[in-house]
């Protein structure tokens, strides 16, 4: 108890002697590359990138010996396969426990200020190393992790390499994992093709689509906005059939932000089904529908969650749009 206390009040000083300073990243040599009109990704000054820990974060990312009974990984919920999200509704977790909350991709995460979705999260470095130890998550002892690793000389030769010549430490895990999920980049869809100029990028059909979403009829890019199709900020629309998880409230404790949650990212949202922070709609089909009939009643919905009034042909170019949002690196 004691190792494990000192352990966190080393890392949380740590923090704090950063002062969460930050700069301008290096060029990003990794799997995933960002696109030149992409904005530049800035790591913390205490965190820089390096190839090196970003290639330590990828093989720790799929290591199940950072969970308690090492029986999952971060892989485990964020799935590469549906680009880093989970496909199901809630995910399960040490001792077949389960999330309150579906999984969100981890795509574009480096441009993120808030994590989780409700915004509890404000550090990504940070919030990874706790996960290391929650119960709902890892559940684990970070002193017995460190000896885990420690066993293993592949290891060993990874944190040197990423860290330059010193001990493993449980928050160099955190440092390592942050760097890789932050080169999780996408921006090369059929759409960002299309937006780039290639205009046989896109059918009829999909162009449609995206004149509907950038329109002021359907307001979809007033929330999903820029190149992240998403604000960061906190909506409710009208897409809950309950009143008990209260969202951004329990972050806030104001009755405003009751019911309100993060808005995700549309990118590749055709991998990342279930939808919403419940993981309540299955399907495409299930969200345009709950928009285009304005939503279900609920306490601080949205003004601008209003009938849409599409007909089914333009409920499928709006889908079809929604699916040229699909970056091929994240398909598997």
């Amino acid at each position: 108890m004691i190792k494990i206390f000192f352990s966190n009040i080393v890392f949380i000083v740590f923090l704090i002697s950063c002062n969460e300073n930050i700069t301008n990243s290096v060029n990003i040599d990794n799997k995933l590359i960002k696109p030149e009109d992409f904005p530049e990704v800035i790591f913390p000054v205490y965190n820089q990138y390096s190839k090196a820990k970003a290639f330590l974060g990828q093989k720790l990312f799929t290591e199940k010996l950072l969970s308690k009974d090492n029986s999952i990984s971060c892989a485990s919920c964020h799935k590469p396969e549906h680009a880093f999200a989970d496909n199901t509704p809630i995910s399960k977790m040490i001792g077949n426990n389960v999330t309150v909350r579906n999984v969100p991709t981890l795509v574009n995460i480096a441009y993120a200020k808030v994590f989780n979705w409700d915004g509890s999260g404000k550090n990504l470095e940070e919030m990874i190393y706790k996960d290391l130890m929650l119960p709902s998550v890892f559940d684990n002892d970070t002193n017995i992790i460190v000896e885990r690793l420690n066993q293993i000389p592949y290891y060993q030769e990874l944190f040197k390499e990423a860290f330059g010549n010193t001990q493993i430490e449980a928050y160099k895990v955190a440092y390592a994992l942050s760097i890789y999920v932050r080169t999780l980049i996408s921006g090369n869809s059929r759409y960002d093709r299309f937006r780039r100029g290639d205009y046989k990028a896109l059918n009829e059909s999909e162009i449609r689509g995206m004149n509907l979403f950038f329109s002021d009829r359907t307001n979809c890019s007033k929330c999903h906005s820029g190149l992240l199709f998403t604000d960061y900020q906190f909506h409710n629309t009208g897409t809950s059939t309950h009143y008990f998880d209260f969202g951004r409230f329990y972050v806030t404790n104001s009755n405003y932000d009751r019911g309100k949650f993060k808005t995700p990212t549309l990118r590749n949202i055709e991998l990342t089904s279930p939808y919403k922070h419940n993981g309540e709609q299955i399907t495409l089909e299930e969200v345009i529908d709950n928009y285009n009939m304005g939503g279900r009643p609920f306490i601080n919905k949205d003004t601008l969650i209003k009938e849409l009034n599409l007909n089914n042909s333009e409920k499928q170019d709006l889908i079809n749009f929604l699916k040229s949002l699909t970056d091929e690196n994240f398909k598997k």
